[in-house]
């Protein structure tokens, strides 16, 4: 069978062809009752933007690729949603992969985004990431962008770090606590290293000791080492990200302490469940889909002007009081 070509529309349509193909796409330029003729031919006709020819034309492919590190964390699910609506609503689709945390995929992954080819990359760096890889991408002179983790120099979107473990801990410390661990973080990388930093000045500035009670996200490993914790243990915990807190809530509720009453625990992300959690959960609030709108807004930049400088999007994170942290407890005392 023969493949309906967009003469074959205009010609349904009864316009000219550089009219059709205006309005395949939308453009506002022409009248709606014209745009919606040629919509309207295409269907009956059975027509399929044929997007390789498009590629040949223009040496575009009005794709992008997209690299996440962890697509099972509540998290980046978000933070997907969010590019992939705003770079829909740019004309782009989306080309996700997942690396798992493996550096050696996320290096399969972006050669074949460069041979598809893809028009740009938003990269969510795999723990391990040299930071010569940028320079790879720009010897291959790819558009990209780094979101959430991310390296010195470049275009990037992400949160503040540092100030959302900081308005946890300082929020800890108002409420009383003078043994505060930070759970979670064993991965290094500019995230982790930003959050255990953000917690750490805090408890210096307070004259505290900091405590590390490393384990991986896995809401498994962080309920372990809750539920394992002595009886002279710290009373408050900042975790890493929301999957840690869920882990420590569990643990501790395992080992019969109370989440709030006993320990207090802390959050980060924000995700969905956290509203809804057992006890609900106190979390520092960067709202994934927003980061990855703005991630996409950096790459859509870089892609439009590969000469400017880079953009950098940093945003402010917003403490979440809920049950977890006790605030309600202290204040009824």
């Amino acid at each position: 069978m023969q493949r309906v070509r967009i003469k074959d529309v205009a010609r349904e349509a009864g316009v000219a062809l550089s009219t059709a193909a205006l309005a395949l796409r939308d453009d506002s330029r022409l009248r709606p009752e014209t745009r919606r003729a040629v919509r309207e031919a295409a269907e009956r006709l059975g027509y399929v933007y044929d997007r390789s020819a498009a590629l040949m034309r223009s040496g575009k492919s009005h794709t992008v690729g997209l690299l996440v590190c962890e697509l099972t964390n509540p998290f980046y699910a978000e933070l997907t949603a969010g590019v992939e609506e705003a770079l829909d609503e740019a004309g782009y689709a989306t080309m996700l992969a997942n690396t798992s945390e493996s550096v050696l995929r996320q290096r399969r992954m972006l050669e074949r985004f460069r041979e598809q080819p893809v028009d740009g990359v938003l990269l969510m760096p795999a723990t391990g990431t040299p930071p010569a890889l940028i320079g790879e991408l720009q010897a291959w002179r790819v558009p990209h962008a780094t979101v959430v983790r991310g390296f010195r120099a470049g275009a990037h979107a992400g949160p503040d770090n540092r100030a959302g473990t900081r308005l946890a801990t300082e929020h800890l410390l108002g409420l009383g606590h003078r043994r505060i661990a930070f759970l979670g973080g064993a991965a290094r990388n500019s995230v982790s290293t930003g959050r255990w930093d953000g917690y750490a000045r805090s408890m210096a500035r307070a004259g505290l000791a900091a405590e590390h009670l490393p384990c991986s996200t896995d809401i498994g490993a962080a309920a372990a080492i809750a539920q394992a914790l002595p009886p002279e243990s710290p009373t408050a915990l900042v975790c890493f990200n929301d999957s840690v807190a869920f882990g420590a809530t569990l643990g501790l509720l395992r080992a019969g302490r109370m989440p709030g009453r006993d320990v207090a625990v802390t959050g980060f992300d924000d995700v969905r469940e956290a509203a809804h959690w057992y006890p609900p959960l106190t979390t520092i609030r960067v709202a994934p889909r927003v980061i990855g709108q703005a991630a996409a807004r950096v790459l859509l930049h870089r892609m439009e002007q590969p000469e400017a400088p880079p953009l950098r999007e940093i945003l402010p994170p917003a403490l979440v009081v809920r049950e977890s942290c006790g605030a309600g407890l202290r204040r009824a005392d």
